[in-house]
């Protein structure tokens, strides 16, 4: 009698660890450029009021 395993499980297993770290990535960079964006119209503003 052999056990055999079921390796789409595993298959699938790492597609959604990949679909999901990948989607987390995206999200993050998403929030980090706006932050950056957020941060760079603070400095153009700032320069703008003192002229």
């Amino acid at each position: 009698m052999h056990e055999k395993l079921d390796q789409w499980q595993f298959v699938m297993a790492a597609l959604a660890i990949g679909v999901i770290g990948t989607l987390v990535l995206v999200g993050w960079t998403l929030l980090a450029m706006h932050r950056a964006e957020q941060r760079r119209d603070a400095v153009r503003d700032s320069g703008r009021r003192e002229r």
